[in-house]
């Protein structure tokens, strides 16, 4: 049967490594922004976390995030958002990196066999 370097393992050994890398990453992301599902809120509670929220301009999530810290003694304000906003339109020509970049760019034919 030819003997492909996938029948041989080779491969497997960066698949198996691949799925690794991303499990590691994934659960990584899992713990630095954990996340909750809060059931069963009063209703009460319901309306004033909306209230605030609407009053100071703020989402939902951050009124309860910052109720809880209030509740439980932390100082400080919740961290902000950590989306790529800021980055939009910022990108400095550089050869260099270009230059860098320019190898990654390539498919290898075997790899997508």
């Amino acid at each position: 049967m030819g003997g492909s370097s996938w029948r041989r393992g080779e491969g497997r050994r960066r698949t198996v490594r691949g799925r690794w890398v991303i499990a590691l990453c994934v659960g990584s992301a899992y713990t630095w922004c954990m996340q909750y599902t809060i059931r069963n809120l009063p209703g009460r509670l319901d309306e004033l976390i909306r209230r605030r929220a609407k009053e100071e301009g703020k989402s939902l999530n951050t009124v309860a995030v910052e109720a809880l810290m209030e509740a439980f003694g932390l100082r400080g304000s919740v961290e902000p958002n950590r989306d790529v906003a800021e980055l939009v339109g910022s990108w400095v020509e550089d050869a260099a990196v270009d230059e860098a970049l320019e190898g990654q760019r390539g498919v290898d034919d075997e790899m997508w066999r």
